[in-house]
């Protein structure tokens, strides 16, 4: 399956994708990354793996349609089926989010649908919740709504501050999205209503509890 990742930022995600590719027996392949950002540390990353790369500067377009639009027409010239969002900051027009509906997937610093938006690791601990994690999920005209494909909970310890609990969910973010890449090209994702099926995926057994006696 040839995938698109949109970015604007450096890229750790798109990497994490990019190296799960490496293998031969991976089923899926990154055929073009895009960025709205010139000098995005994320393109530096696509093009040493010998992936195109395309900057198209949001400031560049009248209204997010028309560039939205634009990124469509770089996504269909590479033939792409999914595509992937990686750290790109910027919100995506309803006609964007229809037009790729079931074929564009985020990831999001928390458990969906808890904790939407921005300062996610500064509100977790400011609620005193005992777990963080991630989210893959399609990708819905709402902000951070859409059909869950994966999650990883991650707890939040005593004394963790923002930095600390974002590099601890980051590590599973990089384990996340490459699995539900490799999920939806393997066809083994479908979707029931707003809730997603994955053939073959079992749960874990057993309860996580946060605090344990010392």
């Amino acid at each position: 399956m040839k995938v698109a990742v949109l970015v604007s930022g450096r890229g750790s995600n798109m990497q994490a994708i990019l190296d799960a590719c490496a293998d031969s027996a991976y089923p899926a392949e990154v055929a073009v990354v895009i960025s709205n950002i010139a000098g995005a540390p994320a393109l530096e990353r696509a093009e040493n793996a010998g992936v195109k790369t395309v900057t198209i500067p949001h400031k560049d377009y009248p209204d997010r349609e028309t560039f939205d639009q634009r990124v469509t027409e770089e996504i269909e010239a590479a033939g792409c089926e999914l595509v992937v969002l990686a750290g790109f900051m910027r919100l995506l027009s309803e006609q964007f989010c229809e037009h790729w509906r079931d074929r564009l997937i985020n990831i999001h610093p928390s458990l969906l649908p808890s904790f939407k938006g921005l300062d996610v690791h500064e509100r977790m601990i400011a609620a005193g919740v005992r777990f963080g994690g991630c989210t893959v999920h399609y990708v819905r005209h709402e902000m951070d709504t859409g059909p869950i494909i994966a999650q990883a909970a991650v707890p939040i310890h005593p004394g963790d501050d923002a930095d600390t609990l974002a590099a601890r969910i980051l590590e599973q973010e990089h384990v996340i999205y490459p699995l539900a890449v490799k999920w939806i090209a393997e066809g083994r994702v479908r979707i029931s209503g707003e809730a997603v099926k994955v053939s073959g995926a079992r749960a874990p057994v057993g309860a996580l509890v946060n605090y344990q006696d010392a």
